[in-house]
């Protein structure tokens, strides 16, 4: 039976790496002193293209028996790479090379050092998470089907993602939203829509902002979701009604003072508990959150433009990913189960 271990085929990683956002060169050499130090075969890797977001390359590597499937690139790449494991068993391994790095950020993972993500990608636990699946009614009728990780909406957020100046974000990251959100104010109409949630009778409302949320966190540390967890089998979905003269400033109180300040202490809680403005930012819970729209609107998914839909359908997808993590990461539950080591033993 040993000499059978002795023998085994070592695990093989593979890598998705978006080359416009990655010096792949420097990038191999710490996968491969990784690769190395773990006792693991040579990684497969794959380059992202125009037409190809990473989907097809990680569909190859899962076939190509890769034991872990690692996304170098922007938040797009990751949400690719994520939807082609969906179900697989596979875990994602999270580079932190990217703009926003959403899903790192949520997940509490490291956001700077490239070196140990990619040591954690060959050594660390793997952790169930869920993910969002949204299918979109486009306006000549067809259906589209995506999954994000973070946050899908529509609204000022997709309209902000739609204008924000892509040279700007290359240039200076995140910071460009601010940007997108000022080309976009201006235009912005409260949206009139249906929705139901889990199945429940169709009620009618406007909203200037509708978003459905995995988790909660956003580049920059603003809280907008406070209670979302991405293991916990729900979705969150947040709208933003600012109504008179000071209603914008009444959703940033919310988001940026109210989440982000008042919900860390008792005293903070007690003091939201007083505050009486329940319309400016709703929140609700559930499964499954179907939309239809009036007027065909444009839609965003973990931050990338989605174009435009009718209707709007998002369903939650329990532990459908696993994202592979240190050991020693705050979020990892007792169901994280140990990567395999040189000999494939989980």
């Amino acid at each position: 039976m040993a000499r059978e271990a002795e023998t085994r085929t070592p695990p093989r990683a593979a890598i998705v790496v978006n080359p416009v956002k990655v010096d792949a060169a420097k990038l191999r050499g710490l996968v491969e002193a990784a690769e190395t130090a773990a006792g693991w075969g040579p990684t497969l890797w794959f380059e992202t293209t125009v037409h190809e977001a990473g989907g097809e390359a990680t569909t190859t590597a899962v076939a190509l028996g890769a034991a872990v499937v690692m996304a170098a690139g922007g938040d797009g790449t990751v949400r690719a790479v994520a939807e082609a494991l969906r179900d697989t068993g596979v875990p994602l391994g999270l580079l932190p090379v990217g703009t926003g790095n959403l899903l790192a950020r949520n997940l509490e993972l490291n956001l700077t050092n490239v070196e140990l993500a990619v040591m954690t990608a060959f050594t660390g636990f793997d952790r169930a998470i869920d993910l969002g699946v949204v299918q979109a009614t486009r306006g000549d009728g067809s259906v589209d089907e995506h999954v994000f990780l973070v946050m899908a909406g529509l609204g000022l957020d997709a309209k902000m993602i739609a204008k924000t100046n892509k040279a700007l974000k290359k240039r200076v990251g995140w910071l460009a939203y601010v940007d997108g959100i000022g080309r976009a104010l201006p235009e912005l109409k409260p949206v009139r829509l249906r929705f139901r949630m889990d199945g429940s009778a169709w009620r009618s409302t406007s909203a200037h902002t509708v978003i459905v949320g995995n988790c909660g966190l956003l580049p920059g540390g603003l809280l907008l979701i406070p209670n979302a967890e991405p293991d916990d089998g729900l979705l969150d979905i947040v709208a933003l009604r600012p109504e008179g003269p000071f209603g914008w400033l009444k959703v940033w109180n919310k988001i940026a003072f109210e989440n982000g300040v008042l919900r860390k202490s008792a005293a903070g809680r007690r003091i939201i508990d007083l505050n009486h403005d329940v319309r400016s930012v709703t929140y609700a819970k559930g499964r499954d959150f179907e939309l239809r729209l009036e007027t065909e609107e444009e839609i965003q998914l973990d931050g990338d433009e989605w174009g435009t839909a009718t209707a709007v359908r998002s369903h939650v997808a329990p532990a459908a990913l696993l994202v592979r993590v240190p050991s020693l990461t705050p979020a990892v539950t007792a169901v994280a189960v140990e990567a395999p080591d040189s000999a494939g033993r989980a």
